[in-house]
């Protein structure tokens, strides 16, 4: 039977950055997962890497967990060395649109928020706004400009992950949890001082019942075309719909590839978590891109797809010990945010399952604030 020191299940994001992370400090790492690693809400995913700022819609948790995992993406990208090979890095930074006065007043008190955080932040007037993107629609009142934002292509980076931790990579399904121990659907039994449970949505078999929540999402990207964007794309209002749990939602959402290609997001669909592609969403989507991007329309999309982000109902992801199980810790419930909190999720639940002391406050992610009740 084999034994390791971390038995982590699910090898998305997440779960590649904490076995990484539990490898750094010299622990043996295998990884359970039924897929491709990072084939999940990982792939579906648009890889930003940006922090949210504590002004508006988004709260200091959010900051402390995103600055601090944007850190660590530094780090590993600087010693990654040719990094736009390994993850497709683009350090393309993120305007933050504004459509009107209102959202221009946001802009200039979150430009005013990061910069006390010693950010780097500039406010660009409508003028100067269309001198840097003149695809966007000329009535757009201004934006803030954050240029140390970035993206990534995830599924390399699960990838390169998982090699530097040396994991044990083993295929097939959870079908029973306790502590210390895993066995599959195929009777398989494995054993390990310690489990990390990484799996998306799928944890919610073993989590308190209401933990996880599914929100549906499209996305589509165009052919490649010669004048393209060099800039995320968002507008103001995104992480305020974003955390809305009661109702669908559309945000313009795009991010230039290195191609030439624009990827196009974002949807949410609270509830829903089937794989097919939803037209009328999709086409309320490309509507609303349509408003910021006049000349969108002109453009024929490559692919479409959708994914499944795995929230929590509060908005906050699950990273702590498990209500209920010894030795057992989660590390879940990201939503949009998996990609770019990746690496601090990780740092986070080492630092609390190793109890070594914890540079951020661990009290907002813990799962037991979802009571110890599981499902039936």
């Amino acid at each position: 039977m084999l034994q390791a020191d971390v038995l982590i299940i699910g090898a998305g994001i997440v779960g590649a950055a904490c076995a990484r992370e539990f490898a750094r400090r010299g622990l043996s790492v295998a990884v359970v997962e039924q897929s491709a690693p990072g084939g999940g809400a990982t792939a579906a995913s648009m890889g930003h890497l940006l922090v949210v700022d504590a002004e508006g819609a988004g709260d200091d948790h959010e900051y402390q967990l995103s600055r601090r995992s944007m850190q660590l993406w530094g780090q590993w990208l600087a010693e990654s060395g040719e990094h736009e090979h390994v993850s497709e890095f683009q350090r393309c930074g993120t305007l933050w649109l504004a459509a009107d006065d209102e959202e221009w007043q946001l802009a200039q008190r979150k430009a005013r928020w990061l910069q006390s955080q010693g950010m780097n932040a500039e406010l660009l007037d409508a003028r100067a706004l269309r001198q840097l993107e003149p695809l966007l629609h000329h009535r757009l009142v201004g934006a803030l400009r954050v240029p140390a934002d970035g993206r990534v292509y995830p599924p390399k980076v699960v990838q390169r992950w998982l090699d530097e931790s040396r994991a044990t990579l083993i295929r097939g399904e959870v079908r029973d949890l306790r502590p210390g121990r895993v066995r599959l659907q195929d009777g398989r039994l494995f054993s390990a001082a310690m489990v990390v449970l990484c799996g998306g949505l799928a944890s919610q078999r073993f989590m308190p019942a209401g933990s996880l929540l599914p929100k549906k999402g499209q996305l589509a990207i165009t052919q490649a075309r010669e004048q393209s964007l060099r800039h995320q794309l968002v507008e103001l209002g995104y992480i305020k719909k974003a955390h809305l749990v009661d109702e669908d939602t559309v945000s313009f959402n795009v991010q230039p590839r290195p191609a030439g290609q624009w990827l196009i997001g974002s949807s949410r669909q609270i509830g829903r978590e089937e794989r097919e592609i939803d037209l009328p969403m999709l086409r309320r989507m490309l509507a609303c891109a349509a408003d910021y991007l006049p000349s969108l329309p002109q453009q024929s999309l490559l692919r479409c797809w959708s994914g499944i982000r795995p929230a929590s109902t509060d908005g906050q992801p699950l990273i702590g010990a498990h209500p209920t199980l010894r030795n057992t810790w989660v590390a879940c419930g990201h939503e949009g945010l998996g990609i770019t909190t990746s690496l601090a999720s990780a740092e986070l639940l080492a630092d609390l399952s190793l109890a070594q002391p914890a540079g951020l406050d661990a009290r907002p992610y813990d799962p037991a604030r979802f009571g110890i009740a599981l499902p039936a």
